[in-house]
């Protein structure tokens, strides 16, 4: 196994954050820093990141119902509550696979597995995540296909990939970008103001009834539905997802009100 791997799976981070910190030194491997990107730790040897020792970790991915006030981080300098503190002190070792910001609710990935997170997160695979937006005002058809055309955000030409209204103020909306807040600056670049936004699906994983502020691990089905380009086969894992572990927010933050989605 390549050190990057070695690193990923020892929960450090994603293969590309391994590699930067491979260039930077940080990493040695029986006391010696390696700047080798080939070199293969065998099981006898001492790999240390910043002078601690990391080993591989069994691969463990969940999702979690992340609810507004919460920042997809494990630590905040304005003191803000993370999706970290959401979850068990025996996962403080994961990573969150892309981010939510602060007032958007919904599906967000957790793991040890850098491959994974690598494979969700490169521009190339193009996941579909779709989200459910409550609007201010009716929302008017005729405006679909500016956004569907696209709009400049931050140099990028932003762009909405589906789009379908499922009532008069709430949209469905499909993404394959990760622009910051590109949802609702698109939104608002056209008149309307969002109210409310839920990621409500990743490539073939879906939100489904998981409760605000809880988690539970992926079955194997739907880990491997993530191993494969998911664009064109949306809903396959539905049929089978196995039983579910959940878990519940930390006692110590108290409970946050479960509210239904709007």
């Amino acid at each position: 196994m390549r050190l990057n791997r070695f690193l990923a799976a020892a929960g450090v981070g994603s293969r590309r954050h391994c590699d930067e910190l491979i260039a930077a030194g940080r990493v040695t491997i029986n006391g010696k820093v390696c700047t080798d990107f080939s070199s293969q730790p065998g099981p006898g040897d001492h790999v240390k990141v910043d002078g601690k020792l990391v080993r591989p970790a069994p691969a463990l991915t969940i999702m979690l119902h992340k609810p507004a006030g919460f920042v997809s981080t494990r630590k905040d300098r304005h003191a803000r509550d993370t999706v970290f503190d959401l979850l068990p002190q025996k996962f403080s070792k994961l990573f969150n696979i892309g981010r939510l910001d602060a007032q958007t609710e919904g599906l967000i990935l957790l793991t040890n597995d850098g491959d994974l997170a690598q494979r969700l997160t490169h521009p190339r695979h193009e996941i579909d995540k779709e989200y459910e937006v409550t609007l201010d005002r009716p929302w008017d058809p005729a405006v679909a296909q500016k956004l569907l055309r696209g709009i400049f955000l931050d140099g990028r030409r932003a762009k909405i990939v589906r789009l379908h209204s499922i009532s008069p103020t709430r949209l469905r909306v499909v993404l394959r970008q990760g622009i910051n807040r590109q949802i609702r600056r698109m939104l608002e670049a056209v008149g309307y103001r969002v109210k409310n936004l839920v990621r409500v699906r990743i490539g073939n994983l879906h939100l489904d009834d998981l409760p605000r502020g809880q988690w539970r691990s992926l079955t194997k089905r739907e880990l491997e539905s993530l191993h494969l380009p998911s664009r064109t086969d949306v809903g396959a894992a539905d049929a089978d997802r196995g039983p579910r572990r959940t878990g519940r927010v930390s006692k110590g933050r108290g409970q946050r009100p479960r509210l239904q989605l709007a």
